[in-house]
């Protein structure tokens, strides 16, 4: 595919989902482009979309690459990843973007309707819980940052009780008796969990339990994220 100019972001070769739809531009009706990489975030958000089944392209951009590509920095003044654009809209911050999505995108259901009041107050409680006091005390566990006695109130990780071995039994918990957060229903709350717990297992700074272990990996065996996880690593031997 060649390179195309988006908002002023010179843009490359990119791949969308699904077999019968690679490089066929004129196929994203929804207007659906992510920018990142399979070594970012972005893979959670190719997971989310791939799990809604919508044509998207995908703009390589490396986090970790000295320069962003010309004209990013207008659509991610950070020079974060990932970043979606959809027609006019432009966004950044990963849980913001599945939450978008799966209200966009409602078919597969990945998200309760607005007037399930209580499930889709407990899908946010657990989306944000994974985006706010997990992240914080799981990358504060990768750094060897460890809170004072008062420190995990202080930095959205509980009071005197809390930490990161008890968010995570936490979670074990709520997926008692399951087998997702919102019982037998899969949402992005889900994914987004998953995502991030299969990750921090596989660095060592998660221990999981049997329950959390399981859920893990049953979900990210779903087809959608197989499919996913294939293009990440199609891109990634492309260099």
């Amino acid at each position: 595919m060649t390179g195309v100019a988006m908002g002023g972001v010179a843009t490359g070769g990119g791949a969308m989902t699904g077999d019968t739809q690679q490089g066929q531009a004129g196929q994203n009706e929804a207007g659906l482009v992510l920018y990142g990489n399979g070594l970012s975030r972005a893979r959670i958000v190719r997971w989310l979309l791939e799990e809604i089944g919508c044509p998207y392209r995908m703009e390589p951009v490396d986090h970790r690459a000295p320069t962003r590509p010309a004209g990013f920095e207008a659509i991610s003044p950070l020079g974060k990843v990932p970043v979606l654009r959809h027609g006019e809209l432009v966004m950044t911050e990963t849980p913001a973007i599945c939450a978008y999505l799966a209200d966009r995108f409602p078919q597969p259901g990945l998200a309760p309707a607005p007037g399930e009041t209580r499930a889709r107050g407990l899908y946010y409680q657990w989306l944000f819980f994974t985006a706010g006091p997990l992240e914080a005390a799981t990358t504060n566990r990768r750094l060897g940052i460890e809170p004072a006695r008062e420190g995990p109130s202080f930095v959205g990780h509980g009071g005197p009780s809390g930490g990161l071995e008890r968010l995570v039994a936490l979670v074990g918990e709520a997926l008692t008796p399951g087998p997702c957060l919102l019982g037998e229903r899969f949402t992005a709350a889900d994914l987004y969990l998953a995502a991030g717990l299969d990750f921090n297992i596989r660095l060592g700074l998660v221990q999981p339990g049997r329950v959390l272990a399981a859920y893990v990996a049953r979900l990210i065996e779903r087809p959608a994220a197989r499919r996913a996880r294939q293009l990440d690593a199609a891109e990634i031997a492309q260099g």
